[in-house]
């Protein structure tokens, strides 16, 4: 059973390109901000004095990451192990150095997962959690997009505000996200996720 009181110091996280291999990016992430989309709904006010409900579709998911890159991208992204910068999650990957991104129309989907543990063995969010050894907690975003990379030396340091969004649902009303986790206190495990592919999420 876990000893921890609170998930705290350290995460994993792991960014795929559809059908591209996960890269690691913790070592340059200082924060991370997940903001669920909200299940919101209206009221209707009745001339009786009542109030009727009406549901409002789940809004987009997004997830903010501050971090210290000391690269503009990460080399051969699609087949790389650990991340190094954050253009190339906006623009076309390229694969050698010089990295050069300049602006352009493509859009590409990614898969995004954090992972608390209390294990110290495991390095890769992606990676399988056995309980009751270990315990952890896990989010898992697919099939959404880079739509921010914010640089700022307002503090003398070269920071990087990163924004991905991702929409709760695939158009044929599967999820995009969920959340998982083991607590340590019962036989249970933790799988391990999926390459990620265009027909593969998790």
């Amino acid at each position: 059973m876990a000893n921890n009181d609170t998930w705290s110091e350290t995460a994993l996280i792991a960014i795929a390109a559809q059908a591209g291999t996960d890269v690691k990016f913790a070592s340059i992430t200082e924060t991370v901000d997940i903001d669920f989309g909200d299940k919101d709904f209206d009221v209707i006010a009745t001339l009786a004095g009542g109030r009727l409900v009406k549901f409002n579709p789940q809004e987009p998911t997004s997830i903010t990451l501050e971090a210290y890159p000391l690269d503009a991208g990460t080399t051969g992204f699609s087949t790389a192990t650990t991340g190094a910068g954050f253009y190339d999650l906006m623009s076309t990957l390229d694969t050698a150095q010089p990295l050069v991104y300049s602006n352009d129309h493509n859009r590409n989907k990614y898969r995004i997962a954090i992972l608390w543990t209390d294990s110290t063995s495991i390095t890769d969010a992606t990676a399988q959690v056995v309980t009751p050894t270990n315990s952890a907690m896990r989010i898992v975003a697919s099939d959404g997009y880079f739509t921010s990379v914010k640089p700022s030396y307002t503090d003398g340091v070269l920071k990087f505000t990163v924004v991905y969004k991702v929409p709760p649902f695939d158009k044929n009303g599967s999820a995009n996200v969920k959340v998982e986790s083991v607590s340590g206190a019962t036989t249970a495990t933790l799988t391990a996720l999926a390459s990620y592919t265009s027909t593969t999420k998790y």
